[in-house]
């Protein structure tokens, strides 16, 4: 977020950064925790998608070239979403394969 605001400020506009909603922390399951995991980020590429679309629509080059890490960015994070769902499926209730699972997310935390 921080590289949008400092995009938008620089460049004689006022970045507002509108107060969230507290995300949900009650889940029945693992799965449906990752399944809303996945759905967000599906709704983040959405409205990606949708900015894009205007910046080409109103011939604006430089925001669309912009806007290019952001694309590549979601690429990558809908990937890592859909992975961990798709080895959550896998796994089903095998505690093994849960403590697999938790080195796995350990790992992808540690390399960011």
């Amino acid at each position: 977020m921080i590289k949008l605001v400092k995009f938008v400020n620089e460049r004689g506009g006022k970045a507002v950064i509108p107060q969230l909603d507290e995300p949900s922390s009650d889940f029945d399951s693992l799965n449906t925790l990752f399944e809303t995991f996945l759905k967000s980020e599906m709704f983040v590429t959405e409205q990606i998608h949708k900015i894009i679309y205007v910046c080409l629509e109103n011939k604006n080059y430089n925001v669309h070239n912009f806007m290019q890490w952001y694309v590549t960015e979601q690429l990558e994070e809908e990937s890592v979403a859909r992975d961990l769902l798709d080895k959550l499926n896998i796994i089903g209730n095998d505690k093994t394969g849960h403590y697999l699972f938790d080195r796995d997310i350990a790992s992808i935390t540690a390399a960011e």
